[in-house]
């Protein structure tokens, strides 16, 4: 199985790279912040309080959950848009550190994986929990300003100010939830991509993917 894991915070470009890297590499793309994201919405919409962790987590394990092509299906109901909104961001957080549902959602994204002989896997934990034994693992990181502007840019409904505030309240919630905290696995590859082009940064993980694919031949063979 070829997995390619991308984790890395909020902003830092990891569903821009994993997506191109994707199609580089003849690859299928799985964001898992979508899922986290889906399972909020599902909660919000069913009348379930975010911060309630059992009804969450069944909820997590019995919803219908369809992604694919930038589309994110929940139960039936195309919430592609929605997820992204301000209501789900704020709920994210505390949906994602529940490590019921973070023991739901692993299962599916090893399940997707498997079905597809790997992929481009972009989280928080993909690296560090999911995938440990991924062909290459990406550590994305940039300066907090550069990550505020491009999430600014995203949410066009939001402040710039309401945007930063709302990363350095993620940032610290994902590094410092008990179960599954954003960290950088011991041996990811960490890439700033403050100044860096997109073409750059693709560049520099294909030939990265091709030599740590390589390397792996060579020790099996």
């Amino acid at each position: 199985m070829r997995v390619i894991a991308i984790d890395g915070p909020a902003g830092s470009g990891k569903s821009t790279v994993g997506r191109l890297l994707a199609e580089r590499l003849g690859l299928t793309y799985l964001d898992t912040g979508a899922m986290y994201r889906a399972v909020a919405f599902a909660a919000i919409r069913g009348g379930v309080d975010p911060v309630d962790a059992g009804p969450v987590a069944q909820l997590a394990q019995r919803i219908d959950l369809q992604l694919g092509n930038g589309t994110v299906v929940v139960d039936g109901v195309d919430a592609s848009v929605e997820i992204r909104g301000p209501e789900v961001s704020r709920a994210v957080s505390t949906v994602a550190a529940n490590p019921d549902v973070r023991a739901e959602m692993r299962s599916r994204q090893r399940a997707w994986a498997a079905e597809r002989g790997g992929g481009v896997i972009e989280g928080r934990d993909i690296g560090s929990v999911v995938f440990p034994d991924a062909v290459l693992k990406v550590y994305l990181t940039a300066d907090p300003e550069v990550r505020a502007q491009r999430r600014a840019k995203e949410m066009t409904d939001l402040a710039y100010d309401s945007v930063a505030a709302d990363l350095a309240r993620r940032d610290a919630a994902d590094q410092g939830r008990s179960h599954s905290p954003l960290v950088e696995a011991e041996d990811a590859v960490v890439l700033d991509t403050t100044g860096m082009g997109i073409e750059e940064v693709l560049d520099h993980l294909v030939a990265l993917v091709e030599e740590r694919s390589a390397a792996r031949e060579e020790s099996s063979g």
